[in-house]
């Protein structure tokens, strides 16, 4: 039976979770959060919108830049995650790491459309050979060690690590740049470079047995399209899985077109000036962090398909009601928006990954994830450019609410019936609060 919040379980020790971490775990798990940080410290966040208008961009390039980042990510995702599956996702985090290093570069080299049209295309090909592999790494690499309960407080607390050093960084964006105007590149490049070092020193792992025969049985040129048809077959097989990716859009595109593209704009239309856009996203950020490491504040009175859903409706209500407010009240709900976003994140993650069959291609199944996100990211960068361009931005948030309540609905509706779900959710015993330090994660 599938077991969603046997995660939530976990408490402020080994001993009190049933389960000990092995010296091999925790090395897995300090190296991950070292991984997750340093590769997702991208120090521009802040300040890139503004800084292509200041290279001479239009918002119709920008969002257009963006549009085809997302297309490109969902070109970029089912190959990437196909070879994670077959090369080890090991390997595939340390190219990842690579071609991470050399995007954020580019803008450096060439400050120009072409330059930051490359930046992107290049942030998509590295993001993609990582967002199923970093995932399935830390799950297939702790359930080998007998510690699978302690995923979910590893995915989180990676997060929340990795939130932390944003706020660290991003407020030091500003007077950075007063000194050298590319500093935000560069020192991304510097941190993606230090990301690769954590990958080449990852333990390697063992491919799961199901998974081993599956690429013995598909050597040869034809072993891609087998990989991904098998992928594909086991999302058709199972409707529960193929449900609970379709309920993570609403997470994950709220989350990103609210913090990377309409972040700068909402701001601005308030009135906030660009010298503290670093500041308010620093305090999203702890926000988000502090929710990213204590999931089990959620309690066990919903599922946690219910919980996924009523977050999303709360992400969305909290954009809308942004509208109504002065730059106080907008600040106050952009950070109960990240702190939401907290949350959901890593308990969305867990459903996905609990269930996704024994077996099966585990890194390519959470590639076809990410490509349903993306390409809805990919349409909501189109639309909020076009409402961006028209002087439609409140139009734009309260429609944004809308859609999602309605979508969450139907949802709920189709989930309640779908094959495959479990017939009994478990009630987690009462959870102490978890530590979040990386040494004992």
């Amino acid at each position: 039976m599938i077991r969603p919040f046997a995660g939530l379980r976990a408490a402020r020790g080994p001993r009190a979770s049933g389960v000990s971490l092995t010296p091999r775990a925790r090395r897995i798990i300090r190296l991950n959060n070292g991984f997750q940080l340093l590769f997702n410290l991208l120090w521009w966040m802040p300040v890139f919108y503004a800084y292509q208008r200041e290279a001479g961009l239009s918002d119709g390039q920008i969002f257009g830049i963006q549009s085809i980042y997302y297309i490109a990510f969902c070109l970029f995702e089912i190959p990437t995650g196909i070879v994670a599956d077959r090369i080890g996702a090991r390997n595939c985090l340390r190219a990842g790491a690579v071609v991470m290093t050399a995007a954020n570069l580019a803008p450096v080299l060439a400050p120009s459309y072409t330059g930051f049209l490359v930046h992107f295309l290049a942030i998509a090909a590295g993001r993609s050979l990582t967002s199923g592999a970093a995932s399935a790494y830390l799950y297939d690499g702790l359930t080998a060690e007998g510690a699978g309960e302690h995923y979910l407080k590893a995915e989180g607390q990676a997060r929340a690590l990795g939130l932390a050093a944003k706020v660290l960084c991003w407020p030091l964006v500003g007077p950075l740049m007063a000194l050298a105007h590319p500093t935000p590149y560069v020192l991304s490049a510097a941190s993606a470079a230090g990301s690769l070092v954590c990958a080449v020193v990852l333990p390697r792992q063992a491919a799961p047995a199901g998974r081993a025969e599956a690429k013995a049985a598909s050597r040869g040129g034809l072993a891609f399209l087998h990989d991904a048809a098998t992928a594909l077959r086991c999302v058709w097989a199972t409707p529960w899985l193929a449900l609970l990716m379709v309920q993570g859009v609403a997470v994950f595109t709220l989350s990103r077109i609210c913090q990377v593209n309409l972040f700068q704009p909402v701001l601005l239309d308030h009135g906030i000036p660009e010298g503290s856009h670093g500041g308010v996203l620093a305090a999203m950020t702890v926000a988000e962090a502090v929710a990213s490491a204590r999931p089990q504040w959620l309690g066990s009175r919903l599922s946690p398909v219910a919980w996924v859903s009523l977050l999303s409706l709360a992400m969305a209500a909290a954009l809308a009601g942004s509208t109504l407010g002065g730059p106080w009240t907008v600040i106050a709900l952009l950070c109960v928006f990240a702190a939401v976003t907290g949350f959901a994140y890593p308990l969305q993650r867990k459903l996905v990954n609990d269930a996704i069959p024994a077996g099966a291609p585990r890194a390519t199944l959470l590639s076809v994830e990410s490509i349903v996100d993306r390409a809805v990211c990919a349409l909501a960068a189109v639309a909020a450019g076009a409402y961006l361009s028209a002087g439609r931005l409140d139009a734009l948030l309260w429609h944004s609410a809308v859609v999602t309540g309605v979508v969450m609905l139907v949802l709920q509706l189709v989930l309640r019936r779908a094959p495959g779900r479990p017939r009994k959710q478990p009630v987690p015993d009462p959870v102490p609060e978890l530590v979040t330090t990386a040494g004992n994660p």
